[in-house]
């Protein structure tokens, strides 16, 4: 739904062991979409507006002993039907718009794959009323390529490498954006190595995948990846906190184990006061930032990060890692600021 009521911006947390005085945990966040539709914008329409690529496009094989790549043929017939019922079924997941409409069909009709055709106000209109959508998300281009090397026999089987490439434009069009259609482009690509066997039988965990299941999982990939464009999502990242032996930190340390983060800023917090140290005062001031996000108050927790750098800065040399550490924290939590408000903003 558009309209959520704000989940805690970090909702999993799992502590590691690090080295010796900094220990590391893994949080979920909460990051807005880098598409920002209007509020009205409540539901959207996925179409498949490309023309299937042709088998002979885009499929090279380096035989052993050969410097030069043979042209293959590949059938890519449904990519962009795993494409878009990808990102239909994604973004229906993140449950951010009201409604999200998928079209099966494919839009074009004609075999000209190498030019892009946009829709025309007319047939954007008219989808918008087959769906009652107020924006289609149209992909208007998708290139697949796979490439193919091989490097030894073993037992009639080739030992290979297969890279496979994808770039993808996809189009938001909608009636209130005074001529202004946001296009977003996309080029990824995947590697994998192993034996190209397709029987099942020998090296069965060395296989690389066929060439139609490469281009399937680049799609899939890509959809996903397109997903976070268009809603907010949730992504892990790494946080650290650090110990040292006086009790209070200690103590502040159980408190955060459990999760209770408001008595384990009060333990860190006396000891901040009490230290005379400002390395130790530094040290404190992150294990407090990185606890007020935790309870998503980001105004306190950016405060404690920057007393934090600052007292790193004043206590460690200038290539210290601790003060590239704190600089690097401060600025995701100002960054983490921003993003609160975009998401705040978009689901209001």
């Amino acid at each position: 739904m558009r309209h959520l009521t704000l989940l805690p911006t970090i909702t999993s947390l799992m502590l590691l062991v690090g080295c010796s005085g900094i220990k590391y945990l893994t949080v979920e966040t909460r990051e807005p979409a880098q598409v920002t539709l209007p509020s009205n914008v409540l539901s959207i329409a996925i179409v498949n507006n490309v023309v299937v690529q042709p088998d002979e496009v885009g499929h090279t094989l380096q035989r052993i002993g050969h410097t030069t790549d043979d042209r293959v043929k590949a059938s890519s017939d449904s990519i962009a039907v795993f494409y878009t019922e990808a990102l239909a079924q994604f973004l229906e997941e993140e449950d951010y718009f009201h409604r999200i409409h998928y079209l099966s069909n494919r839009l074009r009709d004609d075999h000209d794959f190498f030019s892009e055709k946009p829709l025309t106000p007319e047939r954007m209109n008219e989808l918008r009323r087959q769906t009652g959508a107020q924006a289609i998300v149209s992909l208007d281009k998708l290139i697949v390529e796979t490439r193919k090397r091989e490097h030894y026999h073993q037992q009639g089987y080739s030992y290979c490498d297969l890279k496979g490439s994808i770039q993808s434009l996809i189009r938001v069009y909608l009636p209130t954006m005074e001529g202004k259609i946001p296009v977003v482009h996309y080029k990824d690509s995947l590697t994998w190595e192993g034996f190209d066997i397709q029987d099942e039988r020998a090296y069965a965990e060395l296989m690389i995948p066929t060439r139609e299941e490469a281009m399937k999982r680049l799609a899939v990939r890509a959809a996903e990846k397109m997903s976070y464009v268009f809603a907010p999502h949730w992504e892990m990242q790494d946080r650290w906190y650090y110990t040292l032996p006086a009790s209070l930190m200690r103590e502040g340390e159980a408190f955060a184990k459990a999760a209770d983060w408001y008595r384990a800023i009060e333990k860190w917090e006396a000891f901040y006061n009490r230290s005379s140290r400002k390395i130790d005062q530094a040290k404190a001031a992150n294990n407090i930032a990185l606890a007020y996000e935790m309870l998503d108050d980001m105004q306190q927790s950016y405060q404690w990060a920057t007393k934090a750098h600052e007292l790193f800065v004043e206590a460690t040399s200038t290539h210290s890692l601790e003060r590239k550490r704190s600089r690097l924290y401060k600025n995701e939590i100002a960054r983490r600021m921003d993003t609160l408000n975009q998401i705040n903003m978009n689901e209001t």
